[in-house]
């Protein structure tokens, strides 16, 4: 069966006796960016979850992507879809309904954007973030996760990273317009919970990828997944120094439905897999040795443009997640695991 490893992970997630899911019998819930990686998965658990339990949830889905929008309508019934720019104010008028819940996933993640259209990356990050939290003002709503990520602590962190820790950013490099769009969201989330109590939480993710990631992506995991399928050497652009904090895509899902229902108010909390905190040369070599099964290697050529491809700058720490483990989260699959699972998806296995 072609989506065997999504089913299951879907299953796992909704049948996790620490996530409260009758809290959200009969109330409305929000996905922005709908159509992304994580918000797909979060429709798709949403849906599975409504069914189980018979929650009689109303899901919302809003994304750039209509064609997409249409295939979460008819594939997990969406109640209704949205489709534009998240720069848009989002109003009742536009959202028929009072919006309990709502999960912010909506932003420009792709690297040589941050480099090329960094006006368009800061834009949809704060206009977008304000959209939303307007919008959970004025609907009273009961909870709200928006997503970070890790890329706000910056540079020169060494060891473990807790939440109140940070780094320094070169604010003249454009490739900093995703990471500071990132902090001055965070900032708006805790002075919208400040004064006007909106009941946001703010997820600092962990690069996410698992079952449900496409095979199109170009990201750096999923590159080392293709060159180990195809038998072929892994090939670095870089020496592979920088550490790299990851989650499986399952698992980062659960801790953001986690932060949905136990989360506290206008705190931040890494959603990471410390296990899973390696450099990019080491995981290279893990994929060389566990997907290619020592067939292959891993070799340096460093590109003439680099700097035009938008790669994030290096970095040496360690997320630490005990804030979220606090709330009853845990990781379930390490980095072996992730790509397997990743892997087998893809081949519909």
């Amino acid at each position: 069966m072609a989506d065997r490893v999504l089913n299951e992970d879907t299953e796992q997630i909704i049948s996790d006796s620490r996530l409260p899911w009758r809290k959200m019998a009969g109330t409305s819930v929000l996905v922005t960016g709908a159509t992304g990686l994580i918000g797909t998965v979060l429709v798709r658990v949403l849906a599975a979850a409504n069914q189980k339990y018979g929650l009689k949830l109303k899901l919302i889905g809003s994304g750039r992507d209509s064609d997409k929008g249409e295939m979460l309508t008819r594939d997990y019934g969406l109640d209704m879809f949205i489709s534009g720019d998240i720069r848009q104010s989002l109003s009742t008028e536009a959202i028929p309904a009072t919006v309990e819940y709502i999960i912010h996933c909506a932003a420009i993640t792709k690297s040589a954007d941050m480099v090329a259209k960094p006006v368009d990356v800061i834009t949809t990050a704060v206009d977008g973030t304000r959209n939303v939290l307007e919008l959970a003002k004025e609907c009273h709503s009961i909870s709200v996760v928006y997503l970070s990520s890790m890329e706000v602590y910056g540079q020169n962190l060494l060891g473990e990273v807790q939440e109140k820790d940070l780094g320094y950013l070169d604010l003249c490099n454009t490739r900093s317009s995703y990471s500071e769009s990132k902090r001055l969201c965070e900032s708006l989330c805790a002075a919208y919970s400040a004064q006007y109590g909106v009941p946001v939480k703010i997820a600092r993710l962990a690069q996410t990828f698992g079952a449900g990631t496409p095979q199109a992506d170009t990201r750096v995991f999923a590159q080392f997944a293709h060159s180990a399928m195809a038998q072929e050497n892994i090939v670095l652009h870089t020496e592979g120094r920088s550490r790299g904090n990851y989650c499986y895509l399952a698992d980062a899902v659960r801790g953001l439905l986690t932060l949905l229902l136990c989360g506290t108010n206008g705190q931040a909390y890494n959603i990471a897999n410390p296990e899973a905190s390696v450099t990019i040369r080491e995981m290279a070599e893990l994929v060389a040795s566990e997907v290619g099964q020592d067939r292959i290697k891993t070799v340096v050529e460093i590109p003439s443009d680099i700097e035009k491809r938008g790669y994030a700058p290096e970095v040496g720490f360690k997320l630490n997640a005990d804030k979220l483990k606090a709330l009853g989260w845990y990781p379930r699959y390490g980095l072996a695991a992730m790509y397997k699972r990743m892997i087998a998806d893809w081949q519909g296995k």
